[in-house]
């Protein structure tokens, strides 16, 4: 097993040797962009991870790994256009730097690569891994379009969003995580374990996300603190706050949310004190909380090694501590 700044090396140098513009340059420089703007790389890690985790050399995994990361830079860049996002890891998105068409063509272009990277492997792995990534790719489209229609309604309950940011985040950290046991041959048991682990890990992981777009550090975020306040999105915090409002508390919380503004610094102020006394914010703390030891729960399920499983914990435990 490597460190995770080795898994992180090895991508990276595996996508510059796989990185070339091509023409129209229009398609594939934003291509080339977003993929060099780095991030945590946490999808691809897993995929490197997993295969070593069930004694497979990372290296057979590096196809699919890219595959990971190229699909979900694709829905970076769609979902920045949707949200008319600024930023992304501290820079122009996209759509931004060119323009709405481009990156809608280069985004699908992306989509397109990222299968083309299983066509490395041999059939039968090739089909599983297809079948995975299709499957996956239909429910993070499903996610985002619940993400979309959260935000005009005003009767979401916590399930329903727990089951949107399964479909929009967790499942691919499950899937990234269950192709590097389907490249590594090991039973299905443990593929699904495996997945299953991804899956809680993806939903602590999207929480986490959620808290610190209200309340983490701009400069170390990335991306603009408090975003999802200013779209009026449904968010684990919100509802939380809803649940747990006082009758003025929830009146002024609701106002708030009808408003329709470009950028408002008060309305962020005020939203996260709600946040903060009605006691969401801790409530939401204590779910990522959960999530993890869940995804945790699955590793003593799971015909692996105690050091290989004290290693997938430590990766849970740094994820769960991260402030971007």
């Amino acid at each position: 097993m490597h460190s995770i700044q080795q898994y992180q090396e090895f991508i990276s140098a595996y996508l510059e040797s796989k990185s070339s513009i091509k023409e129209p340059k229009n398609l594939y420089e934003p291509i080339q962009y977003i993929l060099q703007l780095g991030g945590k790389r946490m999808r691809p890690i897993l995929t490197l991870m997993s295969a070593e985790v069930f004694n497979v050399d990372y290296k057979k995994a590096l196809p699919a790994a890219l595959a990971v990361e190229v699909f979900h830079n694709f829905s970076l860049v769609h979902d920045d256009i949707m949200d008319d996002a600024p930023l992304r890891r501290g820079n122009t998105t996209v759509h931004e730097k060119w323009d709405i068409n481009t990156g809608i063509l280069s985004g699908d272009a992306m989509l397109i690569l990222a299968y083309q990277y299983f066509e490395q492997y041999e059939p039968p792995i090739f089909s599983e891994l297809a079948k995975l990534f299709s499957k996956t790719a239909l429910e993070v489209c499903e996610g985002q379009q619940w993400d979309v229609d959260f935000e005009t309604r005003i009767d979401v309950t916590i399930p329903e969003y727990l089951k949107m940011i399964e479909c929009k985040t967790a499942v691919l950290v499950a899937a990234a995580m269950k192709m590097g046991a389907i490249i590594a041959e090991t039973s299905p048991d443990n593929a699904d374990l495996i997945y299953d682990f991804g899956l809680n890990l993806g939903l602590a992981f999207q929480l986490q996300d959620d808290y610190l777009d209200a309340f983490g550090d701009p400069k170390a975020f990335g991306k603009q603190v408090g975003g999802d306040i200013i779209e009026n999105k449904k968010t684990y915090l919100y509802l939380k706050a809803i649940e747990f409002a006082s009758a003025e508390e929830k009146e002024q919380l609701l106002h708030l949310f009808s408003l329709q503004l470009v950028e408002n610094v008060d309305k962020i102020i005020a939203v996260k004190q709600i946040f903060d006394t009605t006691g969401a914010s801790e409530a939401t703390q204590i779910a990522i909380q959960n999530f993890t030891s869940i995804a945790f729960e699955t590793l003593f399920k799971m015909n692996i090694s105690e050091d290989k499983k004290a290693m997938l914990t430590n990766f849970g435990e740094n994820l769960m501590k991260r402030k971007v």
